[in-house]
This record gives C-alpha cells, structure tokens and sequence, in this order.
C-alpha cells in the first residue's frame, strides 16, 4: 500500500487543507534567494496552498524544473528562512523566457512580495541579456492581470481553452531592454 501511495503522490499532488479563514503573518523582512531540488518539499506543500483550486503543479513538474538546467527558481523567504513565496522561469531560444508559475503564501500577500518577485527575476533576465518575458494568466484572474500590468505587462492574446477545466487565458508580455 505504502508503494502505491509513494507512485501516487509523485504524479498527484497531495491534498492540504488549510483554514477558511486567512490570519495575515506579522509584518516581517523578507528576501529572495535560489530555489534548489533541496527546497522541493517545502516548494510543494506552498504550491497547494498557493493554488487550491486547481492548477497545482505535481512532483513530477516539480522535478522537471528544479533539474532543468534552462530553468531558473526563486523563494521568498522570512528571516527564519521560511518560504513563504516562489517562482519559476525558463530560458527559452532568443533571448526569451517564460514565467512558469510564481505563488505566495496567502496569509504574506498583499506586501509586495510578487512585485518584488518579479523584479528580483526581470533583474536576473536583463543580466542575462534575455530581452522578453511572457506568462499566461486566466482570464477570470483580475487580481493577477492587475498586478502584471502594474509590472509593464502587456496582453497580447487570448487563448482558447487553455487551462484543463477549459478556461481560457491571456498571454501577457513584457520587453525587459
């Protein structure tokens, strides 16, 4: 049994519940640092609390990304060296990349640490002399639109069905020169 819920959990995320109720942490220091194949479970159990209705990346993504060498991994993390917020990027051919998935912990939004997030990984493209980033986003996601053009992103398409319950999404743009 315990084989089978091992092969489970690396293809399915696990369930976490979480209170209904959001208590916001105290106001803290934060600061962005790699995000390594060390940080997986702990990039994991945020992921679902993240995302809790749906669209949760499994191990197997998870694994993916934290291997790929074109792929760069972001945390926010506390002073106690809590993640609290993460992100991914992957380099693409022509001096592109792509935001694959960014999170933060629900009772830490609301700072300015995805804005920051963001910068932190715009910062690192530009030194890379990577020229453009682009992300999807679901339609229905207002907030997370709002927060992407407050950071120069631009919606250049809508795409039909893109997400598996068959919600389309915009995908969104910016040049980083």
């Amino acid at each position: 049994m315990a084989f089978l819920e091992t092969i489970r959990n690396f293809f399915v995320p696990g369930s976490y519940y979480e209170p209904e109720l959001i208590v916001p942490a105290p106001t803290m220091a934060y600061s962005i640092r790699p995000l390594t194949v060390e940080h997986q479970k702990q990039v994991l159990r945020l992921n679902l609390r993240c995302f809790r209705k749906g669209d949760n990346y499994t191990k197997y993504t998870f694994d993916y990304l934290l291997s790929e060498p074109r792929t760069l991994g972001y945390r926010v993390v506390t002073p106690t060296d809590e993640m609290v917020g993460f992100a991914f990027v992957m380099l693409k051919i022509q001096n592109a990349a792509h935001l694959t998935t960014i999170g933060i912990a629900p009772e830490h939004r609301r700072r300015g640490l995805a804005i920051d997030l963001m910068r932190h990984i715009e910062h690192g493209l530009k030194n890379r002399d990577v020229g453009t980033i682009m992300l999807e986003v679901r339609v229905s996601n207002s907030s997370a639109q709002d927060l992407y053009k407050r950071c120069g992103y631009t919606i250049v398409q809508r795409v039909n069905k893109y997400y598996s319950n068959g919600e389309d999404c915009f995908l969104m743009m910016k040049s980083l020169y």
